[in-house]
């Protein structure tokens, strides 16, 4: 077995060499925020995350990379909501409710998409504000880690 390959520090380049083969680390919005812990890549190398408290990872960023692999955070598929606001104040309702809960977003092709929720869903339907439940890949932060 090998041996764990200490991370640190996140290299100085966020892109992968050329010609790298990339090595994908589904993380989930809470997982991005886990930088103490061990992680095992698809190809079966660990990866033992030793970053600095308050780091957060993004999907794209690179951790690791050799002269031949480039070892990159991508996005998990998540439980998500997806909400359609049918008109402008529909969409400031759902920010609104969105807000209240300190829940982040991603926001695009008219769709709103936040981590799914039981209390936001209920919110929601009384609300009257469409939405659907889902599996995406989910960019925002996690609950707890709102900016303003």
């Amino acid at each position: 077995m090998q041996e764990p390959i200490t991370i640190q520090h996140l290299p100085a380049a966020d892109s992968p060499a050329a010609g790298a083969t990339i090595v994908h680390l589904p993380m989930t919005a809470h997982d991005r925020r886990r930088v103490r812990r061990l992680i095992d890549a698809p190809d079966g190398t660990t990866l033992a995350l030793e970053l600095a408290t308050g780091t957060v990872l993004q999907p794209g960023q690179v951790l690791h990379r050799t002269a031949s692999r480039a070892y990159v955070v991508s996005a998990a598929l998540e439980e998500v909501l997806v909400a359609r606001p049918r008109d402008f104040d529909e969409a400031a309702r759902l920010g609104h409710l969105i807000g209240n809960l300190h829940r982040d977003i991603e926001a695009r092709d008219g769709e709103v998409i936040v981590l799914a929720d039981a209390a936001l869903a209920d919110r929601l339907r009384r609300a009257g504000i469409p939405f659907t439940a889902d599996q995406r890949a989910f960019h925002g932060r996690a609950p707890g880690e709102h900016a303003h």
